[in-house]
């Protein structure tokens, strides 16, 4: 579709119906549109609302504020310039990772429904949200088995010794990791042959790893199991009354891992060798700014960071109350998404620079280790070496692990269960909240398996990586392009009572589409067969792979025949005209509301009539167009 139409295309038929004529704000007067009554949430079929904003706000800070902060983002900005990484992520997230989630937090509010049904808006685009869930559900099930490692790391935490501490006589190729002095070592603690007991411990004790997958994966590990199966418990109980208890929850999720993080950064600015691992963490790499990869990662990161594409947005927003200011919590959770990160990285390399200076070795990234290797293994080893109360900074972060999967896990599982509530809201939604519990830990089953880490490195790409490029992009197109921006803005235009600017409105409509595929398209040129610690999955796991991203994006053209097949019209131009409207059912919940929005849309057809399009058209892109609901702008 030209881009020249994708402002106002839909207009006419979201309007055609409305007649009566209000003044300019849509509203009878000023203040009945700063004060349309919130009616109680079971009347019209309304969802429930969070009990204070301050919920809301918490819930998505422990919603963005994630294991990938405390284990992806360190390490990659290491491995991607260090320092200068920080450029390429800052921009990513002013560009395309802030847009998104202003744009997913402004539909979620504006339509009170899940990742699926607000797809009213475009009804061909369905499938996208279908393509979510498959994605959130992938991402859930090995985001739950971390915190079933967290659990079990926090319960041998509680040792008299921490039991990775030493080596035991029958493990082999092994060293201490709690050494005092430079003098324990009595080996070449830089040979390939020779592990950390921390090391040792992770791989043979606790998930027993396997060199390879070609002949299968194994069986669970029962500890592990009994982990998952209590992690999986602890968020069903969170869920139990939805964003009711969710909310409450949210204040220990969102604010427990900042006072430990806080903590355990004072602990190791203190160590020795702490300035080094910082510097090491921030010594920027200028020349790496120039390497396509490193915008790759700041674009992964950023989408991992923030929850963008995923739907978790979508799904907490849709519980607002219609006239919340859901501007002012975009900015808040993506500043505060943005400084936790920086505050992780210093954390978690302060610590790693006193384990190189306990070690004798000189380069930290020696003793970094990617993904989950950085969480159970480096930092573990950390911990034994410190000299006072280990067991206490090992409970303590541990806990916050623990913590951190909880938020996000929490959403992320709660915008799946959403999805079938609005599809059969007559069953209760701690029955829907249970089946999708149990369903999903049984899935997680295989990550605990001796293979499970190949498994999980697996479908983290395959299912969650590779695919939100795709997801993204069409969700972008759909509405800004399909729906159109111009009715987009003028949907927040009514929810807030002001414009939003010329900023917004760029990144939405030319950037995020344009820069999108451009990541996909180079994603797929520069493909490198998957590897797990160097090792090469069998064929089969490939195939599996790539069936799992098949299944998610086939969801996109497979919705969209099953809406063409629905959808009314005598001939296949109406029939396929149709999907690309916004549905009867598309607009606010409370009718009352419903009715005032369609009124202020018929101000705006009535005063678009009047000027041309191009003229239009650049009016709507800076934010300057003539239907104006308040002048004051954001």
């Amino acid at each position: 579709m030209p881009v020249n139409e994708a402002f106002d295309h839909n207009s006419e038929k979201l309007h055609d119906a409305d007649k009566h004529q209000l003044p300019a704000n849509g509203f009878k007067t000023e203040e009945a549109a700063k004060n349309v009554p919130h009616e109680p949430a079971e009347k019209h079929g309304e969802r429930p609302k969070w009990d204070k904003p301050i919920e809301f706000l918490l819930s998505c800070i422990a919603m963005s504020v994630g294991l990938g902060n405390l284990w992806r983002f360190p390490v990659t900005a290491f491995e991607n310039g260090g320092g200068a990484f920080l450029i390429p992520y800052i921009i990513v997230l002013l560009v395309i990772g802030k847009p998104i989630y202003m744009m997913e937090m402004a539909m979620g509010q504006f339509f009170s429904s899940g990742t699926v049904r607000i797809w009213e808006m475009v009804p061909a685009f369905r499938g996208v949200g279908y393509a979510m869930m498959i994605s959130v559900v992938s991402m859930v099930t090995y985001y739950c088995s971390l915190m079933a490692l967290s659990i079990f790391y926090l319960i041998s935490s509680f040792a008299s010794e921490l039991p990775w501490n030493r080596c035991d006589a029958s493990w082999n190729d092994c060293f201490d990791s709690q050494i005092q002095d430079e003098a324990d070592l009595n080996f070449d603690n830089s040979s390939d042959l020779l592990r950390s007991s921390s090391e040792v411990y992770f791989h043979d004790l606790v998930i027993h790893e396997k060199d390879n997958i070609d002949d299968g994966i194994g069986y669970p590990e029962w500890r592990l199991t009994l982990c998952l199966i209590f992690c999986w418990l602890c968020i069903f109980l969170v869920l139990i009354k939805g964003v009711k208890s969710s909310g409450k929850a949210a204040y220990f999720t969102a604010i427990f891992p900042y006072i430990v993080l806080i903590t355990l950064l004072i602990k190791g600015a203190t160590l020795p060798g702490a300035d080094n691992g910082i510097i090491f963490f921030i010594k920027p790499h200028w020349e790496e700014l120039l390497n396509p990869n490193v915008w790759m990662a700041a674009v992964t990161q950023c989408f991992f960071s923030l929850s963008v594409s995923f739907g978790p947005i979508i799904y907490y927003s849709s519980f607002n109350n219609f006239r919340h200011n859901f501007y002012r919590d975009v900015l808040v959770v993506t500043s505060m998404d943005t400084f936790t990160s920086l505050l992780a990285g210093f954390t978690i390399f302060s610590i790693l620079g006193n384990l190189a200076h306990e070690l004798g070795v000189e380069d930290v990234g020696e003793v970094v280790k990617g993904g989950t290797g950085l969480a159970f293994v480096s930092y573990p080893d950390a911990l034994s070496k410190f000299g006072v109360a280990p067991q206490v900074f090992s409970v303590l972060f541990f806990v916050m692990l623990f913590t951190l999967g909880l938020g996000s896990a929490v959403s992320l599982i709660g915008s799946v269960i959403t999805i079938y509530s609005d599809m059969m809201p007559k069953i209760p939604g701690w029955i829907i909240n249970l089946a999708c519990c149990i369903v999903c830990c049984i899935l997680g089953l295989v990550y605990i398996t001796p293979g499970g880490q190949f498994i999980l490195t697996l479908v983290d790409y395959h299912g969650s990586s590779f695919v939100v490029y795709i997801l993204s992009t069409f969700e972008v197109i759909g509405v800004m392009w399909v729906y159109g921006m111009g009715n987009f803005c003028e949907d927040i235009e009514f929810i807030l009572g002001f414009k939003v600017n010329a900023y917004w409105r760029i990144c939405w409509a030319i950037l995020i589409p344009v820069f999108l595929p451009v990541v996909l398209i180079y994603s797929f040129v520069n493909y490198k067969p998957l590897t797990y610690t160097g090792i090469s999955y069998p064929t089969s796991a490939v195939v599996c792979g790539w069936l799992l991203t098949a299944v998610g994006v086939s969801q996109m053209p497979i919705w969209a025949i099953i809406e063409y097949k629905k959808a009314k019209g005598t001939t296949p131009y109406e029939k396929l005209s149709t999907l690309f409207q916004p549905s009867q059912k598309w607009g606010p919940r409370n009718p009352k509301i419903k009715e005032e929005w369609k009124q202020f849309k018929a101000t705006c057809m009535e005063k678009k009539n009047k000027t041309g399009r191009l003229n239009y058209m650049w009016k709507t892109l800076l934010g300057i167009e003539d239907c104006n609901f308040n002048r004051h702008k954001i």
